[in-house]
């Protein structure tokens, strides 16, 4: 762990889980940006933002790529039926936790192989991405009406996807999928939305790293 005055940098979860239970056990209101679930619900993680709902204000924000598999779909809705407010989101996030407006916990990359995450106090810090996070709140669609809007393309994810892995010309994967030239150009691009993809051959990569493919 590195700490510098309001700022500490804990790596695993296992750290990250010592550093901040008793946060979480005291907070009334939380907030959680993130792309999919696997960012804070592994592990011990889970803990820290699957808690009791009661008594508490409770705002989980999404990509679309987080209701492209069926668990996680269904863990989202679940946590909308029991009061916590979920909303998807296609644009870009900070993928964060805000706890009562005075701490947040900033979720590094995993690329040495170790996830690591900052813990934060200092106010001005806490406030701006806050700012950030109510912004994109705002924006966002809940994840019911979101969800039922979804569905087509949750469905036919699997098979664009495979078309896509097996260069299949667009004319020929669309009259595989029974649908026209420009129905399949649409779905393939909300699609990529949904992955965070900005080309095609980076759809096939995120969908890999998601067990899609």
């Amino acid at each position: 762990m590195d700490t510098l005055g309001d700022v500490a940098v804990v790596r695993g979860e296992a750290e990250l889980f010592a550093r901040s239970a008793h946060l979480f056990a005291m907070a009334e209101e939380i907030a959680c940006a993130a792309n999919t679930l696997n960012t804070w619900a592994s592990s011990r993680s889970r803990q820290l933002h699957d808690h009791d709902l009661a008594g508490r204000r409770i705002r989980k924000l999404y990509r679309p790529g987080a209701l492209l598999e069926p668990a996680p779909a269904a863990h989202l809705r679940e946590l909308d039926r029991l009061g916590a407010q979920v909303r998807i989101t296609p644009d870009e996030i900070n993928e964060t936790i805000i706890l009562d407006g005075r701490a947040v916990i900033l979720a590094g990359d995993a690329s040495s192989g170790v996830r690591t995450f900052s813990l934060i106090r200092r106010p001005e810090v806490v406030q701006n991405v806050t700012s950030l996070f109510n912004a994109a709140w705002r924006r966002a669609t809940p994840v019911s009406v979101f969800d039922a809007e979804f569905g087509e393309i949750r469905a036919l994810a699997p098979r664009i996807l495979d078309a896509l892995a097996t260069g299949l010309k667009d004319e020929t994967a669309a009259r595989t999928l029974e649908l026209s030239l420009r129905t399949y150009r649409r779905r393939v691009a909300e699609l990529m939305t949904a992955l965070g993809a900005t080309s095609r051959f980076q759809a096939g990569a995120r969908a890999r790293e998601l067990g899609l493919l």
